[in-house]
């Protein structure tokens, strides 16, 4: 049995349920990732042009700081999943922040999100883009917005890793 780790960026709990059911589902540990400067409720109006996510997701080689004491030791996982919400389309620039900090090569990683209607597609390419990137030699796995258990299972079962995992 290879050992898991759900990583996970959630700014409004949403993601951060999602990732506790994976987790218990596998068996597999489960760290919280936190920006250096946390998001207020402003931070997040996705409405507001001028609003800090706005601002930040439009610049593309833009990235936010992640809060150091939140990175993890992933040395001992084989494979990370790693969730976040979707933000216009892609991951928070905070993931790519974090993918910059962690050595996952060898690894195998999949990414997972919330979302209220984005597909994962920009997403699964912009992670594979920040690992490529970092010279990594991380196996990346389908990625997929999960929003409960059902879809939870699917996913897991699309990956044929379920068993493998935990």
């Amino acid at each position: 049995m290879t050992k898991t780790l759900v990583l996970y960026f959630s700014a409004t709990k949403t993601t951060q349920r999602v990732a506790e059911q994976l987790a218990q589902k596998l068996g597999a540990d489960i760290h919280e990732l936190r920006a250096q400067q946390p998001y207020t409720a402003a931070d997040l109006n996705w409405h507001d042009p001028k609003s800090r996510t706005s601002i930040e997701q439009h610049q593309h080689a833009s990235r936010v700081a992640v809060d150091p004491a939140s990175l993890p030791d992933v040395s001992g996982y084989q494979t990370v999943l790693v969730g976040h919400p979707v933000w216009w389309g892609i991951p928070p620039r905070l993931i790519d922040d974090t993918l910059d900090h962690l050595d996952l090569n060898g690894k195998r990683v999949a990414g997972f999100a919330t979302s209220g209607g984005s597909d994962y597609g920009r997403s699964q390419r912009n992670l594979a883009r920040t690992l490529r990137e970092n010279h990594s030699t991380a196996d990346l796995l389908p990625g997929a917005v999960v929003m409960n258990g059902r879809q939870i299972d699917q996913w897991l079962r699309k990956l044929k890793v379920a068993e493998s995992l935990g």
